[in-house]
């Protein structure tokens, strides 16, 4: 009986969840386990906007990188009253944004896509439409690619984008809708009809 006690009781050194807020403590102090934390929780939405952003996956996972990197450093420097995330993302389109400064050309969305029962031609025009999509959502302004980009490739919510952009969700939704429709008309100019 007494050993079946003894291992219901929960560790107390290992929290069971730790909370943004507790991780953010600990970093400031100089934990760079509770810092590896936060970089698997935001690691992969980071990753998959500057990949839609730059539209190259090594791009996107060296800018991904960078910007833990250039985080950690500057820990001491955040703002504790405005969200991680939303400083974490500011630090991501910096770096996306000079990215494609130095970059000149446009890059397909991907390299090589792996086909199931597709044969070449199909494969190709497969691969075309996504160069023309990619090549496409380059062309709107960063203000607009950035609200299609955290609506539709990251999921987040109106409330969660106007957290992250610092404008109210009556600004998101409108952006929203404009860089839609001026989306729609670039995919058409390209070619392409979505249904």
């Amino acid at each position: 009986m007494n050993s079946s006690r003894q291992l219901s009781v929960p560790s107390p050194v290992v929290p069971v969840e730790d909370t943004e807020e507790v991780l953010l403590d600990r970093c400031l102090e100089g934990d760079g386990g509770a810092f590896g934390k936060l970089i698997d929780r935001y690691q992969r939405v980071l990753y998959n906007v500057s990949l839609r952003m730059v539209g190259n996956r090594e791009d996107a996972l060296d800018i991904t990188q960078t910007v833990f990197l250039k985080a950690y450093e500057n820990m001491g420097s955040f703002d504790r009253r405005h969200k991680f995330f939303s400083w974490i993302y500011r630090i991501m389109i910096n770096e996306t944004l000079n990215h494609l400064s130095k970059r000149k050309r446009t890059e397909p969305l991907e390299e090589t896509l792996e086909s199931g029962a597709t044969g070449p031609e199909e494969e190709c025009s497969r691969l075309e439409e996504c160069e023309r999509i990619q090549t496409a959502l380059l062309e709107l302004s960063h203000d607009y690619r950035q609200v299609i980009v955290l609506r539709h490739f990251a999921d987040l919510s109106y409330e969660e984008m106007s957290g992250v952009l610092e404008v109210p969700e009556k600004t998101v939704k409108s952006r929203l809708h404009t860089a839609r429709q001026l989306l729609g008309g670039i995919l058409l100019k390209h070619g392409i009809v979505l249904t």
